[in-house]
């Protein structure tokens, strides 16, 4: 069988050991260490703000983290993303509130700002003012920040930025993750830097982040002895974990670069195929990392569909992956409130994602090409 081509893997940079050895020769392994300061302090100048940022076990304990924050409970509703990965809704339920799903619209496939303000004035008109807006960042792509911070600021919600899959991403020359009260960072093993598992809850003032770092560490009062007023987590990043991200962090540049760089592959691939439309940036106030290359397929104009595609390619030992189902079509969430704009389910009827890995090879692009070219030369 031939060396299976994987959509997003991860990307080591070969320092990431000196640093792990660091943390066992200095005998700090648990969830305090310099590795944790390091990580914490270079995510921090990365991205071009004061050193306020809490580095977690995953990015779904940074967006649970920020609700309680909040305050958020069983009797509020937060608005979030039906286009996302279910983790960032799932903490919504673990505060015992109500997700409120927003369709996408179609320039970056992220939060429609109309259905927002329609969503919210609903909401409002029924007595149950939203607590928060929860806004993704899909696959590196910033949504339209300026027209939802407006939006938000109207009416009075805070905002938290899911950037999960955008760190390195900007729109209009501002770090993705800053927008909003809390930003949320993910270092799992697909992204674009990984500490195998983990994430961060980006904060902007030192209260925030003293908050977090308490709530994550069991929450643990200040005494001689193991005494707790408040429910804690076991959510903190380990010594050991934060010195990947150490290592990681300094090829940061370099892999972000290699993802847009399949980006500009896929674009050169798909130019002279009709119906395939590869997913960029609406205009050049935004700036995606590419984290995933994703592509939209028109059978109607392609004469194929997109998984005919998906398993001509898995034949080949390549994988790809339909674009995420809504949250309002999952099971979980089937009687949950949703705004439509008709968007979120076309594309995932015809979207694919593609390999996007910053260490994919030569010969990889070429058994992706080749396959390809197979596949549509027919029609």
């Amino acid at each position: 069988m031939k060396k299976k081509i994987w959509l997003s893997s991860p990307h080591l940079s070969g320092h990431e050991m000196q640093y792990i050895q660091e943390a066992f020769d200095e005998n700090w392994i648990t969830s305090i260490g310099k590795n944790i300061d390091e990580f914490e302090y270079s995510l921090a100048q990365y991205m071009e703000m004061d050193n306020h940022i809490v580095a977690l076990n995953s990015a779904t304990s940074a967006i649970h983290i920020a609700l309680i924050l909040l305050g958020t409970n069983s009797q509020d509703e937060i608005i979030t993303s039906s286009f996302s990965f279910v983790a960032s809704a799932n903490p919504i339920i673990y505060c015992g509130a109500t997700p409120i799903f927003i369709d996408s619209e179609e320039d970056t496939w992220n939060m429609c700002p109309i259905a927002l303000e329609q969503a919210i004035k609903d909401r409002i008109s029924k007595g149950k003012k939203p607590k928060a807006i929860i806004v993704v960042h899909l696959y590196g792509m910033p949504a339209k920040m300026d027209e939802i911070l407006k939006i938000a600021e109207e009416y009075e919600i805070t905002v938290i930025e899911d950037a999960a899959e955008a760190l390195g991403s900007s729109y209009k020359g501002k770090s993705c993750g800053t927008f909003g009260r809390f930003g949320i960072l993910s270092f799992n093993g697909n992204k674009i830097i990984t500490t195998s598992g983990g994430g961060a809850l980006v904060c902007h003032t030192q209260e925030d982040k003293d908050k977090a770092v308490f709530l994550s560490t069991q929450a643990r009062d200040p005494a001689p002895h193991y005494q707790h007023s408040h429910i804690g987590y076991n959510y903190r990043m380990s010594n050991i974990v934060a010195g990947i991200g150490r290592g990681q962090m300094e090829v940061l540049k370099d892999r972000i670069e290699a993802r847009r760089k399949m980006h500009d592959f896929y674009i050169s691939l798909f130019k002279d195929i009709k119906g395939i439309k590869v997913f960029s940036e609406p205009t050049d106030e935004y700036y995606s990392n590419h984290w995933l290359s994703a592509i939209i397929i028109d059978p109607e104009i392609a004469g194929k569909t997109r998984e005919e595609l998906r398993m001509a390619l898995l034949e080949e030992n390549i994988e790809s992956r339909p674009l995420w189902k809504p949250m309002h079509l999952q099971p979980v969430f089937s009687t949950s409130p949703y705004y439509e704009t008709d968007v979120s389910e076309k594309l995932f009827e015809n979207g694919l994602c593609l390999p996007s890995g910053s260490n994919l090879t030569e010969s990889d692009k070429k058994r992706i090409t080749d396959v390809i070219v197979d596949f549509f030369s027919d029609h």
